[in-house]
């Protein structure tokens, strides 16, 4: 298809491919995410716990990278979602083009800035032993002049998220993925360095862009950058500066803690708290899977088939319990012995109690994506943005207080408030701003309730109890989710069952 073929709404929003595209995203991210768990023991036992905390502190700022993109990358996939859905398609090179050019040189700028800014980030701030003093500050300036790759490569996703390509995009991902997780691994076997583990990060960023921009020519000739169309950026600057303000908020709010770990207790803290919080967060390729699939559709379909928005808010929200509650029912339940069986005694001891509490509330950060999702792509970005505003002004004086009060399981406490609140909230203001979305939201609250108080329930509970408790959870849950499903779904899904 090219830029200037139509696409109808109706089309877009379908069942199956909401399915498909939920289950390729899905695949292109579970299966590198396997490949990580495997690799992760192996990473430990090669940089040791001082590097390896230095090492979750530099993805860290990898994901903190993605705000440098202005929220043009997001906006880009709304604004081409929504052209398609309305057959203005051959307005799409022209605004590709400017978004691609506006955002290297900007990620150019702020790479320098973060290259400028290392030195008193692993001087002054971080608690780093004197002896990696100067391999970290020269790994961490390779990963911050590797800013421009990140930023360009998630504004190549987008379009060919916009287009809904999500086949052909991740089956470029998966083996580029893969060799994200065995580069350094080799790097470390070769030359046992920081700094040469950041370099094989960088080369697989780079293939990879390289991969996203030979399928976004198919639709987009040239990618628009002989011909860019920067009058079209006006109202993208204005949606994607409200996303990049909600998108900075919300990486400050996953992430600040940890550094507040490392400034005030140690990089051996930090291992014990981020290790479980990296392996919770790890499950968002489940809810990113399905939001990447959603907003398209959305973006499409929110004026002319408010029905239909409703009904893929409901569905996407149905999939994302669907898949995250049976894996956080077993890390709340097994959570020392899950640790223990893949990283020791150590690492059980240290923070198998935080792994239990972010447990509980990775789920509803998961959850939120759905109406943060729907906001976005109704082109109210400016709602969540406040919202995450908000959050920040409370959550992080509280996490730095339970920090000092309790230790990294308070830490984790003030992450899984924040997660539910947040949750909570985003649903609560996607009924607000968009009334379609008002029945579905209503609908799923006795499930977020019975899931949260069972995981709640299961925290201070010993194995057996808690297998107990988590089994109820679950078929509660079930059944809910089943009452609420849409009719025509439960049909389907008794069709494939062989029971009608």
């Amino acid at each position: 298809m090219t830029a200037t073929a139509p696409d109808g709404a109706q089309e877009r929003t379908g069942g199956r491919r909401l399915v498909s595209g939920v289950l390729w995203n899905a695949l292109g991210r579970g299966i590198p995410l396997l490949l990580a768990l495997a690799l992760t023991p192996v990473l430990v036992h090669l940089m040791g716990t001082d590097r390896w905390g230095l090492f979750t502190l530099a993805l860290a700022l990898v994901g903190i990278f993605g705000v440098f993109d202005l929220g043009l990358g997001m906006a880009l996939t709304r604004a081409v979602s929504e052209r398609i859905g309305e057959g203005r398609g051959a307005e799409a090179p022209a605004l590709v083009g400017a978004t691609l050019w506006s955002l290297l040189g900007v990620s150019i700028l702020m790479a320098a800035l973060a290259w400028w800014f290392m030195p008193v980030l692993i001087g002054r701030v971080l608690l780093v032993p004197p002896a990696l003093e100067a391999e970290a500050l020269a790994a961490f300036r390779v990963l911050a002049a590797a800013a421009p790759l990140v930023v360009i490569n998630a504004a190549l996703w987008g379009v060919l998220a916009a287009w809904q390509r999500f086949r052909a995009a991740n089956l470029v991902n998966m083996p580029v993925s893969v060799f994200y997780y065995l580069g350094p691994v080799f790097a470390l076997l070769a030359f046992d360095s920081l700094v040469a583990v950041m370099v094989a990060l960088v080369l697989v960023r780079l293939v990879s862009g390289l991969a996203y921009a030979a399928l976004a020519w198919r639709d987009v000739p040239g990618l628009g950058l002989a011909r860019p169309g920067f009058g079209l950026l006006r109202p993208l600057l204005r949606q994607g500066g409200w996303m990049s303000l909600s998108g900075a908020l919300t990486q400050v709010l996953l992430y600040a803690d940890r550094f507040l770990v490392g400034a005030l207790i140690g990089l051996t803290a930090v291992a014990f708290y981020a290790t479980p919080l990296d392996l919770v967060m790890r499950m968002w390729i489940l809810p990113v899977a399905v939001a990447q699939t959603l907003l398209p559709a959305i973006a499409s379909s929110f004026r002319s088939a408010p029905e239909r928005t409703a009904l893929l808010m409901r569905r996407g929200t149905l999939i994302v319990a669907a898949l995250v509650l049976p894996a956080c029912l077993v890390l709340v339940a097994l959570a020392e012995w899950l640790l223990w069986l893949w990283l020791g005694n150590d690492f059980a001891q240290g923070g198998g109690m935080v792994l239990r509490i972010l447990g509980v509330g990775i789920f509803f950060s998961c959850l939120a994506f759905v109406p943060g999702t729907l906001l976005d792509a109704i082109g109210r970005p400016e709602v969540v943005a406040t919202f995450s505003l908000v959050q920040a002004a409370v959550f992080l004086p509280l996490g730095a207080l339970l920090l000092v009060l309790m230790g990294i399981e308070g830490a984790a406490i003030a992450w899984a408030a924040r997660a539910a609140t947040d949750c909570a909230g985003r649903f609560l203001l996607a009924a607000r701003f968009y009334p379609p979305a008002r029945e579905a939201g209503r609908a799923l609250l006795p499930l977020l309730g019975a899931a949260g108080i069972g995981l709640a329930a299961m925290v201070p509970l010993g194995l057996g109890t808690a297998i107990v408790v988590g089994a109820l959870t679950f078929g509660a849950v079930v059944a809910l989710g089943w009452r609420i499903a849409p009719a025509e779904d439960r049909s389907a899904l008794l069709r494939r069952a062989g029971f009608a």
